[in-house]
């Protein structure tokens, strides 16, 4: 069954809590409610989706599945912000679980001590009302976004390097998926890459911002653009995205018939 809060509705210290966000034009009681009700996928909690996983957990956000595998290292610290210098040899996604935790005490979290593969994607996804990738390697990114597509879940795509970063969001029915964006895996893509934490951090808070739009229900998402930004000029471009009809992931995939915010909140799930 799908998961779903104590109570739908916001109690006096939530409205206190989220009142500098409560007045912001098309959000109000509902969007925070909305983001009360959601259960957000996160593939990987380093740099980048610790960031996202932060920002969501400030916002209310009510349920986060973070997955990621290993320890931190010393190498992690640079960027990833739930990590610290007294965790070093300690599990990352149980680091993670407990600095959010001690920021939002309502949130539930799902700490997965596992990164996104074939053989668990579609479980994952489908605990999820939305989905954030934040992984660095194709093979994960095509495992969650096969999974995606099949049960009909957004995915807020972000990914960074050196000054760099992307980021979009694909609705399931209305635009393209990430299949559509990179038909094959790009071959300069590595597990470790140069890249700033202040990079990381600016991309990580736009992606849960995306998240949050589409959860919620107001402003205008990424969805069928990509944004790219390089923080070395500093300069910012938006370009459409086309779907292709011939995407091995999401060719066929019938048409929407709900709104995207509508499928945010409460997707048809696999079993319920």
């Amino acid at each position: 069954m799908p998961w779903e809060p104590e109570s739908n509705s916001l109690t006096d210290t939530e409205r206190e809590v989220y009142g500098w966000q409560l007045p912001v034009a098309g959000f109000g009681e509902a969007g925070q409610e909305r983001l009360k009700r959601a259960s957000v996928l996160i593939s990987r909690c380093g740099g980048l989706g610790g960031m996202v996983a932060y920002e969501l957990a400030a916002a209310g956000i009510g349920r986060l599945i973070l997955a990621h595998a290993g320890r931190i290292k010393p190498s992690d610290l640079n960027r990833q912000l739930l990590m610290t210098e007294a965790g070093l040899g300690q599990s990352r996604i149980e680091s993670a679980a407990r600095r959010l935790r001690e920021l939002n005490s309502r949130l539930v979290v799902v700490p997965v001590a596992e990164n996104v593969s074939a053989a668990n994607a579609e479980r994952l996804v489908a605990e999820a009302d939305l989905v954030v990738d934040c992984a660095p390697l194709f093979e994960e990114r095509y495992a969650l976004n096969r999974a995606a597509v099949r049960l009909g879940r957004p995915m807020v795509e972000c990914a960074v390097y050196e000054l760099e970063a992307h980021l979009t969001t694909f609705l399931p029915g209305q635009t393209g998926c990430l299949r559509c964006q990179y038909p094959e895996p790009s071959t300069a893509w590595t597990r470790r890459f140069p890249v700033f934490g202040a990079v990381s951090g600016m991309a990580g808070s736009l992606a849960a911002l995306e998240a949050i739009k589409v959860l919620a229900g107001f402003g205008r998402p990424l969805a069928g653009r990509l944004l790219t930004f390089d923080l070395r000029e500093p300069s910012f471009r938006c370009y459409t995205l086309r779907r292709d009809p011939q995407c091995a992931d999401c060719a066929g995939w019938p048409p929407a018939s709900r709104t995207a915010a509508d499928a945010a909140m409460r997707p048809e799930r696999a079993g319920a």
